[in-house]
């Protein structure tokens, strides 16, 4: 019987993919944590309300969330790297193309229909599978250097875009977003995004399709309560979080604040959001994930309560923020460490998909019910009261969560193993 690799020696052979895969990360989550700057400028330019600017999110969630797990059997059969490529392509050309932008209802949604269709190929799942390939002593920490790529997303692009959109306009801060990124990304991806997956399906002498991955079938899933527990606590934190996250801008300059300003004080949300990440990895490669997890998600209910109480406050402000960064930092990690230590790789893709799909139907309508619920009460209280409400049900789905199947747990261990011997 093989022996788990060290952690150290993880690290040693397969320390660029974490990296690579956070960059792709940042990628999809580009069009969301990047947007809370255009709302303003596009609402003046086109005369809408905030609802209808952030119908666009809507559109493009919506529809990666219907095809998470169809993409994630995808991802299974044909190994995440080529998926990744072309999907960070086709993103980066699509946030772009929001420059175009007319005014008309039918030109957003098309733009966003265009966008909706990159989204399906940088979901999670893309850059999860690969890392839990390669991982499993480490396997805590490596995915949330992996999911870190939201973190710094949430903290370089609202002052990357604020920046551009003051300089070049709003349309030209898309276009400035996207070059600068790519030029970034895609050598990366190109040189050092390569999952266990790809190299089976290189190598001649092994099967190319995920039959051989341990793990469990995707109907020992679907029996399994733990499945339904990670969707439910997906949906609702994604939902309350990140319809936070989006009008944070929004909410911080109704209360006084200046555009710069709020752009400031919400990229510590990802500053903190890196730090949610490490600290969070950390833990779950030492203590139970599911009391990790459920921790974390208690934590939003005291940045709620002080934007309540008097969100015109800085200090106040800035530890909300810091809060939601150190949630934000910890979501996806819980829920992917979760899912790969619950259903193990033969069908991750496929099952963790299952959860992705709550995540995004969560940001596909978490920011409209936010603008919604601006624009009926003309004030953002009533959702923070809501996402007290709901992130307190996302914990509680997390602690009540029982022991991984016996078989999930073994199958953990072996594909980082055998990755790790076949680069010896």
């Amino acid at each position: 019987m093989s022996h788990t690799p060290s952690a150290a020696l993880e690290w040693r052979h397969f320390w660029y993919l974490p990296i690579t895969a956070a960059m792709g990360y940042a990628t999809s989550v580009m069009y969301v944590y990047s947007f809370g700057p255009f709302i303003e400028p596009i609402q003046t330019e086109f005369g809408w309300s905030r609802a209808q600017v952030s119908s666009g999110i809507t559109i493009a969630a919506f529809i990666s969330a219907i095809f998470c797990i169809p993409m994630g059997i995808l991802v299974d059969k044909i190994g995440p790297r080529r998926v990744g490529l072309i999907g960070v392509t086709l993103m980066l050309a699509a946030v772009a193309a929001l420059s175009t932008a007319t005014g008309t209802d039918s030109n957003w949604l098309m733009l966003w229909l265009l966008l909706a269709v990159a989204t399906l190929l940088v979901q999670a799942t893309v850059w999860t599978s690969a890392v839990t390939s390669r991982f499993a002593r480490s396997r805590g920490l490596a995915l949330a250097i992996t999911l870190s790529g939201a973190s710094l997303a949430a903290t370089i692009f609202p002052l990357i875009a604020t920046w551009l959109i003051g300089h070049f306009g709003w349309r030209g801060a898309y276009i400035g977003l996207s070059g600068i990124w790519a030029a970034l990304t895609l050598p990366a991806m190109f040189f050092g995004f390569r999952g266990a997956q790809d190299q089976r399906k290189t190598d001649t002498h092994k099967k190319t399709a995920s039959a051989d991955l341990p793990g469990l079938s995707i109907r020992e899933g679907l029996r399994c309560s733990a499945l339904y527990k990670l969707v439910m606590a997906g949906g609702f934190f994604a939902f309350t979080a990140i319809g936070i996250v989006v009008h944070f801008v929004p909410i911080l300059t109704d209360s006084g604040a200046t555009a710069l300003q709020a752009a400031g004080v919400a990229s510590l949300i990802g500053i903190f959001s890196i730090v949610g990440r490490l600290g969070t990895g950390f833990l779950l490669d030492k203590f139970p994930a599911h009391i990790i997890g459920g921790i974390a998600f208690v934590i939003p209910i005291l940045g709620c309560g002080l934007l309540l109480y008097d969100g015109s406050q800085p200090a106040f402000q800035m530890i909300a923020a810091a809060i939601f960064g150190l949630t934000l930092g910890s979501e996806v990690d819980v829920i992917a460490y979760l899912a790969a230590k619950y259903f193990g790789l033969k069908n991750f893709g496929a099952l963790y998909g299952a959860a992705v799909m709550a995540l995004s139907m969560g940001t596909a309508f978490g920011p409209l019910g936010a603008g919604a619920v601006f624009d009926h009460f003309g004030s953002y209280s009533p959702f923070l009261q809501l996402t007290a409400i709901l992130m307190g049900a996302s914990a509680i789905a997390l602690f009540t969560m029982g022991k991984p199947p016996e078989e999930a747990v073994a199958a953990t261990q072996a594909v980082a193993t055998e990755s790790v011997t076949a680069v010896d």
